[in-house]
């Protein structure tokens, strides 16, 4: 596949995009798995390393970083140790954070245990951020957005964006793109937005299922007319993804070689779109890249990355 479409590493360096949205601290407890437990039917872990990575909002940011663009972070976390340990790795990126703080916030964790290079067991922590740090979380973003060339809205339903109806109406009055990774069955919130990228669950969850390819086209496409959207993207795992816009569908069947963990593939695939709308490519051209890029970083373990020379070593 020919992906060499004049984006050239000076146009994405110049390329700025805000991701809004809930950060979150990934953290991973790597052991050996020699016996099961006396206490009950489980495996006993002796931990032998421990890893902590940015996830979630903060992964979309570092994968666009990563290709080489411009990211800035806006969002709500706790005024505790995962804070202070997301933040410091944030840090270390080169992504811009503008983190709103709530003391009574509990920064969302997610622990996960690997033993015999699979995952046996995810802890969560996490609550719900306060109205009032949203509602300065506005204020910034209004002070923020007209210095980008894309918004991107990373929903991970943990509450960090009560005001997004408002805040994708500003940003399209101002003719940004504006991407949304979307979460839930309410869609009507990201009414207006350029793009969505529910993957194919997510997609149920609103248009019901479907029992072959016309009713799907038939269906999405009427979402997106009732949304005012100029497109859809469905990821479809190993079917790769489908566009649906106003010229139709563009369907790309997935790249990957070896599927090693399908964590974070979803942030990869709108951090590249949003990279590559905010260079000045179009959606349909920007598709097959990210396509390619969600390919590679499955090939890889845990929430991952993938860079410019790695994106277009065989263009």
């Amino acid at each position: 596949m020919n992906l060499n479409l004049t984006i050239t590493p000076q146009k994405i360096a110049s390329a700025r995009v805000l991701v809004v949205g809930d950060a979150m601290l990934d953290r991973y407890w790597y052991g050996a798995v020699d016996r099961i437990s006396p206490e009950a039917p489980v495996p006993v872990v002796r931990v032998t390393r421990t890893e902590e990575r940015i996830g979630a909002a903060a992964n979309v940011a570092y994968n666009i970083v990563t290709l080489g663009a411009q990211a800035s972070l806006l969002s709500v976390v706790g005024e505790d140790e995962a804070s202070h340990t997301l933040e410091h790795l944030v840090a270390k990126t080169g992504i811009t954070p503008y983190f709103g703080r709530d003391a009574k916030l509990k920064t969302t964790v997610k622990l996960r245990v690997i033993g015999r290079q699979q995952q046996l067991l995810r802890l969560d922590f996490e609550n719900t951020p306060e109205h009032e740090v949203l509602a300065s979380q506005s204020a910034t973003f209004e002070k923020l957005y007209p210095q980008h060339d894309a918004v991107l809205f990373s929903d991970y339903g943990k509450g960090g964006l009560a005001h997004i109806v408002t805040m994708i109406a500003q940003a399209r009055a101002a003719g940004k793109v504006v991407l949304v990774d979307p979460k839930g069955s309410d869609f009507a919130r990201y009414k207006n937005a350029s793009v969505i990228t529910p993957n194919r669950a997510e997609l149920e969850q609103v248009i019901g299922l479907w029992s072959n390819e016309a009713e799907l086209h038939t269906k999405t496409h009427n979402l997106r007319a009732a949304l005012n959207l100029q497109a859809v993207l469905v990821t479809r795992s190993e079917e790769g993804m489908t566009l649906f816009d106003a010229q139709g569908e563009l369907h790309v069947p997935t790249v990957a070689r070896e599927v090693f963990d399908v964590t974070g593939a979803g942030d990869t695939v709108i951090a590249t779109l949003a990279t590559m709308a905010a260079a000045g490519m179009s959606l349909r051209d920007a598709v097959p890249i990210a396509n390619r890029a969600a390919g590679i970083v499955v090939g890889k373990f845990g929430t991952a990355t993938v860079n410019y020379s790695e994106l277009f070593a065989f263009s």
